[in-house]
């Protein structure tokens, strides 16, 4: 059973797939996710947790964005204490780089000058990060190296920083070999994605996975993220269920992350209980977020989440002609009974009651990543302005009148206002914090699976 299995990878003992390079988030951990735009506006993080809530639902773990975006290594390290630390994680994943590689200059003609420069720099405000992370002994510290600057998609209007990305991938090589030498955990989100990249390129130059502006991926590129991740953590060949019985004997010949008990065969229908450990994951098809072009489901196409994470296997032997398959008495579709004995994917079959359950997770989930977003901006207000101005955390008038006196110079300030205008106010804060919370504990209360009957139905 998969919740078995679990178990003993948390108590030390070696079971899981010899890919698995990041161990498994255990019961009570507290993960947040430090980095830039990619981490504040990005839902990787969030299809992870989803994973988690789905397939392992008697398995309470909380996920933190800790992302905001402009940041670089320096940034962030200013931020540790008042915006990461204090959400007392028990495991922290450090991504940066892309802010830090620097922009325009590679088109300039210092560019090798400027890319030395910008690593040099990185690299040594990322040691200040690595000496308070030392001080952190009962934190799990898992490096990410961070998703690509996309140099090749031919994207109209929009000029490429040649080599961007070779500086990038320097400060990944510098990651690693901290990582390495502190006995941390580490990933690699750049190679793999520009791997994939560069395969469909072939075929569509425009294809990418790191979004109209070659920095920031659509909701695809961060569901090929979170699959990356999990892959990292062994979970490549962990079903959601896996069920094979004979229709003859009235036999369950397997049944793996799952119970199936009373079986019966009466005329034209054979009908069983079906109990899982997990729920199948439920692949949002909304291009959700601003400027998004892309679903999560698309991911699908570019990376075997379904078939290696997402399967939950039917195989029904001994019957002949065409049956309608029902799940609680709803119709799900019609197979045939070779198509039945080969095997059927019930995980992406959306009208079943199980992936209805799964749906409604999803869309708490949504919400609940939608108003950390907006914690997201308060704090990008804190860290990226107020702290600067000797205002952090005043939430007063004064720090209002500093706000409106540099608006007009800086967009980004602006645009987030109304936000701190909101935000700045305990109660509203508590308030949208309390909202989060009922929506965690929704979701870790409708996630366990129900008893099915599934009912097969000759229709000639």
């Amino acid at each position: 059973m998969k919740k078995i299995i679990l178990s003993i990878i948390v108590a030390g003992i070696t079971v899981i797939s010899h890919a698995q390079s990041i161990e498994p988030f255990k019961d009570g951990d507290r993960i947040v996710f430090l980095g830039n735009s990619i981490t504040d506006g990005g839902h990787y993080h969030s299809y992870i947790w989803l994973y988690y809530m789905t397939h392992f639902p008697n398995m309470p773990i909380t996920i933190f964005n800790g992302g905001i975006g402009g940041d670089t290594a320096y940034d962030m390290y200013k931020r540790l204490d008042g915006d990461i630390f204090s959400k007392k994680p028990s495991v922290l994943i450090v991504t940066f780089g892309m802010n830090d590689s620097g922009y325009f200059e590679y088109n300039g003609d210092n560019a090798s000058e400027f890319a030395e420069t910008k690593y040099q720099e990185c690299i040594n405000n990322y040691k200040l990060i690595e000496k308070r992370l030392l001080s952190l002994p009962s934190t799990r510290i898992i490096m990410a190296g961070t998703s690509p600057y996309d140099e090749t998609v031919e994207i109209a209007g929009n000029t490429v920083f040649k080599k961007k990305n070779e500086t990038i991938k320097k400060i990944i090589g510098y990651q690693i070999e901290s990582a390495k030498q502190n006995k941390w955990e580490y990933i690699d989100w750049n190679a793999p994605m520009l791997a994939i990249n560069r395969e469909r390129q072939k075929k569509n130059p425009k294809f990418t996975l790191c979004g109209g502006d070659r920095i920031h991926p659509d909701n695809d590129g961060h569901m090929v993220m979170a699959y990356l991740f999990l892959k990292a953590q062994g979970f490549a060949g962990q079903c959601v269920a896996d069920m094979e019985i004979n229709a003859m004997k009235q036999k369950a010949e397997k049944a793996i992350n799952c119970e199936i008990t009373d079986i019966k065969k009466t005329g034209k229908e054979l009908s069983f209980s079906y109990l899982s450990e997990s729920l199948p994951y439920p692949l949002d098809t909304i291009a959700r977020g601003w400027g998004s072009k892309h679903s999560q489901a698309e991911a699908a196409e570019y990376v075997p989440f379904t078939q290696k994470m997402n399967s939950e296997t039917l195989k029904i032997h001994g019957l002949q002609g065409q049956y309608k398959l029902l799940i609680d008495n709803e119709e799900i579709g019609i197979w045939s009974g070779k198509e039945l004995s080969k095997g059927i994917n019930l995980a992406i079959q959306t009208k079943t009651p199980q992936y209805q359950q799964a749906l409604a997770i999803m869309h708490l989930n949504e919400r609940r990543w939608e108003i950390e977003r907006m914690f997201r901006e308060y704090a990008w207000c804190q860290f990226g302005f107020f702290q600067q101005q000797g205002l952090l955390d005043a939430n007063d008038r004064k720090a209002i009148e500093v706000m409106d006196d540099n608006i007009n110079n800086n967009v980004l300030l602006k645009n987030r206002r109304d936000t701190y205008t909101k935000m700045m106010h305990q109660p509203v804060r508590e308030a949208m914090n309390k909202e989060m919370d009922v929506l965690i504990s929704t979701i870790y209360e409708i996630n366990k699976p129900v008893k099915r009957k599934i009912t097969i139905r000759k229709i000639n």
